[in-house]
């Protein structure tokens, strides 16, 4: 590659300003939110549209370059960090909303382009877009879809798959696939916009997202609900499934480890007046908050008349529903007080959560007694996240992983349940996918990319 050659074509490609490079290039593009060392790119690509990335993908292939593409750069797995042979291509250029249709509950925006300004502009024509996670403000829609992300709001609407009904993507030599359809039925072979959602930018980059709105809710119920085991929740939480089909919008689940934490970090008061080892938090969604709130009253009453509720408080407020969240908002606060917090994002089957989190625990208790450790999770979608003070540990992070990844191989679950791969999961990967799955995979990706150009190093190595 000559590599001045190559600048020199970006750069007449794109226009002056659009290629950075050395000092140039912002700290925040060297790495990501999962801790990985940063590294400096080659260069920074900022793109305005479709047909400039196009042209770049297309001059990374003639020229042989790899290709990092970067979002909000708010993933945790490491999958947005950029290699120093290759130039990062930033999408926070091409940010726009492009159109909105009410009345099809759809709406077309550029990968770009935030989860908030989606959230925002839903709700400006009364109107819900389905996945909401902490990271709104600064995530973007490409790399939301690119690691087929979660949140909140998966119980209800599911991922960020179920969210997207075509997308565009440009390929690894600059080719276009115009998948923008907005037709639930499409039965026409593959469903290619597929193989794009949750493959970390390893066999294109999505540039444009048709995406699917939902009506938004006219009220919404929230309670805490102190639980006495992991099978009252299973209890409760099929309960509640039953009395309120397609409206439960959220099943938290929080260890007494995660609330006496949260409440200490964030000077909160207890919930209830003893401690309990698990506190359910649920958001119920409906028409009128006073019949939704009532409704939910007698739900929980009739859990705790057969044990699978100890106590309950129901907000009366969405004030006092913020102050309930809040609570399962602690992780915020995990960078400032742990050092540093290693965060594990697994999925195991719903009945084993409860026997998981047990034996991990004992686990740690063993080889690292006075650990801090957290278990807290969505749960209603199999989601648990377990994190713990890499200082508590003596920073044995590996050792840690390791421990953990095992008890969720010998559960059938999965290593990541919505941060992806990306650098940090990779060496794990065969603890959820076998040695076929993982050459299939590896064909797709040859089929795709045969030059190995986009991600390279990403979620698996060839």
């Amino acid at each position: 590659m000559n590599q001045e050659a190559f600048l020199a074509a970006l750069g007449e490609a794109l226009g002056a300003g659009q290629v950075l490079r050395g000092e140039a290039i912002a700290e925040r593009h060297r790495s990501d939110w999962s801790g990985v060392a940063p590294v400096l790119p080659l260069a920074l690509v900022r793109p305005r549209d479709t047909r400039e990335v196009s042209a770049v993908l297309r001059l990374c292939s003639e020229h042989r370059v790899p290709v990092v593409p970067q979002g909000g750069l708010t993933g945790l797995a490491g999958a947005a960090v950029p290699r120093a042979d290759a130039i990062a291509l930033s999408l926070e250029r091409m940010n726009a909303i492009e159109s909105l249709d009410a009345a099809a509950g759809t709406l077309t925006v550029q990968a770009g382009a935030t989860l908030q300004s989606v959230q925002e502009a839903a709700a400006a024509r009364g109107l819900l877009f389905g996945v909401d996670f902490g990271a709104r403000g600064s995530c973007q829609i490409g790399g939301a879809l690119s690691t087929n992300a979660g949140g909140n709001g998966v119980l209800q609407f599911g991922m960020m798959r179920e969210q997207a009904l075509g997308l565009e993507v440009v390929l690894a030599d600059g080719r276009v696939l115009p998948m923008l359809r907005p037709m639930l039925k499409n039965n026409t072979g593959y469903d290619l916009k597929q193989f794009f959602i949750g493959a970390e930018g390893t066999l294109g980059v999505i540039t444009r997202a048709l995406l699917r709105l939902h009506p938004a809710p006219r009220a919404k119920a929230t309670a805490l609900v102190a639980l006495p085991d992991f099978e009252a929740a299973l209890v409760l939480l099929r309960r509640l499934g039953a009395r309120f089909p397609g409206a439960l919008a959220a099943f938290e689940l929080m260890w007494r480890d995660f609330v006496q934490t949260s409440l200490r970090w964030q000077q909160l008061r207890e919930p209830f007046d003893a401690a309990h080892p698990l506190v359910a938090l649920v958001d119920v969604a409906g028409e009128d908050e006073a019949a939704l709130r009532e409704a939910l009253e007698a739900a929980l009453a009739g859990a705790m008349e057969e044990g699978a509720a100890v106590d309950a408080a129901i907000a009366q407020s969405q004030s006092q529903a913020r102050a309930f969240w809040k609570i399962r908002e602690a992780t915020a606060e995990l960078p400032v007080h742990m050092h540093p917090p290693i965060n594990l994002d697994v999925s195991l089957p719903m009945a084993s959560i409860g026997r998981f989190a047990d034996d991990c625990r004992a686990a740690l208790d063993a080889r690292w007694p006075g650990h801090h450790s957290l278990f807290f999770g969505h749960v209603g979608d199999s989601n648990l996240h377990v994190t713990t003070d890499g200082r508590a540990i003596g920073g044995e992070a590996e050792a840690f992983e390791r421990m953990v990844y095992a008890q969720v191989e010998a559960r059938g679950g999965s290593i990541s349940a919505e941060h992806g791969i990306g650098l940090h999961k990779k060496p794990y990967l065969g603890a959820s996918r076998t040695p076929d799955e993982l050459a299939a995979m590896r064909a797709i990706k040859q089929a795709l990319d045969p030059l190995h150009l986009l991600n390279p190093g990403k979620v698996f190595d060839l």
